[in-house]
């Protein structure tokens, strides 16, 4: 029996279950994120062993059990396959302000998937957490994601060059951000 992480919430939607991700999920996982066009924007470069995956899963753990992030595995209801992640990273609870960070397997591209787990993401982020400000980096070449947080209300407040580097080559990053005053006038 897999160890689960103590209280590790599970959030439920419409047409997805936002669960523990486990290291059973690795094969799922290697799926999306060996994938080009997924990582392209990731940070990363592709994945290429199942042994990647698990060293994923583990970040996960750690973030979560030192209390810096908790990532959520996207599920479809009925099918309990990961088919992407979401979930906060970079918490500093002093400021009470976190990152928010994604990806989806490209099969389920534009059919509001990530909208749907964003809603329940941003709920648990400032209403469970009590965030006064969340946090998404996106590479400007990155349209599909900062359409997504511009549809959530996020306000682009920059950009930062040279921010990120992801194995080949140093990223500029737009910094947007979402207030819990904006959210809770939403």
């Amino acid at each position: 029996m897999e160890k689960v992480l103590q209280d590790f919430p599970v959030l439920e939607t419409e047409r997805l279950i936002l669960r523990q991700i486990r290291k059973t999920d690795a094969r799922s996982m290697l799926k999306y994120l060996s994938d080009k066009d997924v990582m392209e924007h990731y940070g990363l470069l592709p994945f290429q062993t199942e042994e990647e995956a698990l060293d994923e899963i583990a970040w996960y753990d750690s973030i979560f059990a030192e209390k810096t992030g908790i990532r959520w595995g996207i599920t479809i209801k009925g099918v309990d396959e990961v088919i992407g992640s979401f979930g906060f990273l970079n918490y500093v609870a002093q400021h009470s302000r976190s990152q928010i960070g994604y990806e989806l397997d490209k099969q389920y591209w534009g059919k509001g998937i990530a909208s749907e787990a964003i809603e329940a993401i941003l709920e648990y982020g400032f209403g469970e957490m009590n965030l006064q400000r969340i946090e998404a980096l996106i590479e400007p070449p990155n349209v599909a994601s900062c359409k997504l947080v511009e549809r959530k209300a996020f306000i682009k407040e920059g950009l930062l060059r040279s921010y990120e580097f992801n194995g080949k080559k140093f990223d500029d990053l737009y910094m947007y951000s979402l207030l819990k005053s904006d959210y809770e006038s939403m």
